[in-house]
């Protein structure tokens, strides 16, 4: 794993009005508290002071997703959802207690991290703490038929070398999902249906973190490879899916 060699938080100035560093509180050496502006809702998040893999801070990503999720909340209403590179759980804790998705956590197989999550689910209300994967992008998967229709990720483009590894979990997720008897069939892939503009499965990324273009082709490149099919649906959000099928109904 390639570890990164300075603080996310210097990439982003702090007047965006998402976070709040003045209002952080610092509960220990390891961990300090921040309030993070989501739409219509204000989230105390505990982020670790430093984190070697990078899970310590949310990016801008996470908001601009957070507002376009809200935009287009029937592309994920009703979804069993599986949110990649969850980091300190923030958006999966925004989107269950807007919507009251069906939706699980994942990271790195990383103790602290889970640990993490948990706390702030708890701190902010969550009764259930969301189901959490502890994964390494390119192990075999811990769950053998994966059953989540919508999988979503934020800014986690951040380490080229592991987009094989990325990819690899993803094609997984997709091309293993089976629908299920009790899915509605306009919900899967036939025909045109405005109540599921999104088929199913399907991958919707926000991607606002500024790498090289070049770096940036080599994950969207990477997954047509692997016989994904990739489309920008605009404001930063691409959809991935398994070739052959379409990201919306049509």
């Amino acid at each position: 794993m390639d570890i990164a060699l300075f603080s996310p938080s210097s990439l982003f100035p702090d007047s965006d009005g998402n976070s709040s560093e003045e209002e952080g509180t610092e509960t220990n050496q390891n961990f300090v508290e921040r309030r993070h502006q989501f739409p219509e809702m204000e989230l105390l998040i505990r982020e670790f002071a430093f984190h070697q893999l990078n899970a310590n801070l949310l990016w801008p990503g996470t908001f601009a997703f957070a507002e376009w999720l809200v935009e287009h909340r029937t592309w994920i209403d009703g979804r069993r959802v599986l949110e990649l590179g969850s980091g300190t759980g923030a958006l999966a804790i925004f989107l269950q207690k807007s919507f009251q998705l069906d939706i699980s956590t994942s990271d790195y197989d990383d103790a602290e991290i889970e640990e993490n999550i948990a706390y702030n689910c708890r701190i902010n209300g969550v009764t259930s703490v969301l189901p959490h994967i502890r994964h390494s992008w390119g192990d075999d998967f811990p769950i053998a038929d994966p059953d989540w229709d919508l999988i979503i990720a934020s800014d986690i483009l951040l380490y080229v070398k592991q987009y094989v590894n990325l990819i690899n979990s993803l094609s997984f997720l997709l091309k293993s999902y089976k629908p299920k008897a009790s899915e509605p069939i306009a919900a899967r892939n036939e025909g045109p249906n405005d109540e599921y503009p999104l088929t199913r499965p399907a991958f919707l990324m926000s991607w606002r973190r500024r790498i090289g273009k070049e770096d940036e082709s080599l994950f969207f490149t990477g997954c047509e490879e692997a016989g994904l099919k990739v489309a920008h649906l605009g404001s930063r959000v691409y959809c991935i899916k398994p070739r052959g099928t379409a990201c919306q109904s049509t």
